[in-house]
């Protein structure tokens, strides 16, 4: 059987198994559209040939409205729950449409379309949970002896799939959608459980604190975000993987950065960071370590200790890395805008508009959309700095939408700084529309 054949079953064996005839899926698909407020569908003979045409031998696509709606009929379970996660009928639904030849880019669109409209409607904050573990994890709750790996290995997907939807979603839902697996891992560890599923746990356990740390954060509850980190700390240090331990205490380096002032505390957890880093296993973490400790020898003026940094974390950047632990933790693209961070602060705002130029054409995946924004304002710093401020200024409106979708707080921050530097040109009129846009996006 051929993928577009499969892909056709597979809509099939869904519609089935909701007791749907093609016409029961095409009643179903008109009040889906109806419940949105959408144009109305033609009639149920007109739809349902449609819905026989993608399940044909020779099958059609369904069309970008037609993706919508069953993307949001298989949302909900037949008991009127929300289901998204690995084994839902809506997981299988877009790997369905992957098969009839749909892009990843649209089964990702409609995906987070989808969680938006969940965390709109007030929906299940599980919904990331396969169905068939609900019932695993209410159990291993009431008992965490019952804990196993199958309960484990869902609340590692909801933490991966809230982590992949940062810079698509706002930071506040992502919060609503993490906190009930953070607080699952916390009451399991507290808990009897197996020998064996202690460590799984407690990897779950760091990474669902280390964004849910960096999550409060950006929603600017800083006090929740440094429990949680130390959280993440304590956790992480019972592991024998000191890797973890380096990610928890840079992403806490990172918040601190911009929730505390000066930058004493941060560059002692940056410190932390880089010693864990060099007995660890992850290459890529001990690379992206050395470029955060650069950043910040560059933003206290010293040259030569952050030209050295810079230096380790190329050299670590440029190693094999088959078989690191944590592959997609740091680029050459991320480390392109810590060398333009380091070139504004002690060098030359050429090069380093150069340097960001470069890291924000690298970075265009949906969960490096939030760093894109904080490279590109960084950029128009650097074009300040040359004397091109209008041009600062139209680099800086293409970052306003990104900061204001996700809710980010470092965008935001970096953006009110850059506009703070264009104050000599505060009577332009494109000063005036770039303070017209902030105040109508951001309300600063």
């Amino acid at each position: 059987m051929d993928d577009r054949a499969a892909g056709a079953a597979a809509l099939k064996r869904l519609r089935k198994r909701r007791g749907l005839s093609l016409a029961g899926l095409a009643r179903a698909l008109i009040d889906t559209a109806q419940s949105l407020h959408q144009p109305p569908l033609p009639v149920v003979a007109s739809v349902q040939r449609s819905v026989a045409r993608w399940e044909a031998a020779r099958p059609t696509m369904p069309d970008e409205r037609y993706q919508l709606l069953l993307a949001h009929h298989y949302t909900h379970t037949p008991s009127g729950d929300i289901a998204l996660g690995a084994g839902s009928d809506f997981a299988e639904y877009l790997q369905a449409l992957g098969l009839l030849g749909e892009s990843e880019k649209r089964t990702a669109e409609l995906r987070t379309h989808v969680l938006r409209t969940a965390t709109d409607a007030g929906g299940s904050m599980l919904a990331l949970l396969a169905p068939s573990l609900h019932a695993n994890l209410a159990a291993a709750l009431a008992d965490p002896s019952h804990t196993d790996e199958q309960t484990l290995a869902g609340l590692a997907s909801v933490v991966a799939d809230v982590n992949r939807e940062v810079g698509s979603l706002p930071m506040v839902r992502l919060q609503l959608l993490l906190a009930p697996a953070v607080e699952a891992a916390r009451r399991l560890l507290a808990g009897p459980i197996p020998l064996e599923v202690a460590a799984p746990l407690r990897r779950v356990a760091v990474a669902g604190m280390t964004l849910a740390g960096r999550l409060s954060f950006e929603t600017r509850d800083d006090a929740a975000s440094h429990a949680l980190y130390g959280e993440a700390t304590r956790e992480a240090g019972l592991l024998k993987e000191p890797w973890r331990q380096a990610g928890v205490h840079m992403s806490h380096a990172l918040v601190t950065l911009y929730s505390v002032q000066g930058l004493e505390r941060a560059r002692l957890l940056v410190d932390q960071a880089v010693r864990a880093a060099r007995t660890g296993e992850s290459t890529l973490m001990r690379a992206r370590a050395h470029a955060l400790q650069a950043e910040l020898a560059a933003r206290a003026s010293l040259e030569r200790q952050a030209q050295t940094a810079l230096g380790l974390a190329w050299y670590d950047m440029d190693a094999d890395h088959t078989t690191d632990p944590a592959p997609t933790s740091f680029s050459p693209g991320h480390l392109s805008g810590f060398e333009g961070v380091c070139e504004l602060y002690i060098g030359d705002p050429a090069a380093a508009h150069d340097r960001f130029a470069r890291s924000a054409a690298a970075l265009t995946a949906p969960r490096e959309q939030v760093q894109r924004a904080i490279v590109t304002t960084d950029q128009a710093l650097a074009r300040i700095r040359l004397g091109e401020p209008q041009a600062a200024a139209e680099l800086l409106n293409e970052c306003v939408a990104a900061a204001s979708s996700t809710g980010g707080r470092v965008p935001a921050l970096r953006l009110r700084r850059a506009r703070q530097e264009l104050r000599p040109w505060r009577r332009e009129d494109w000063a005036a529309d770039l303070d017209d846009h902030l105040m109508d996006v951001l309300g600063a």
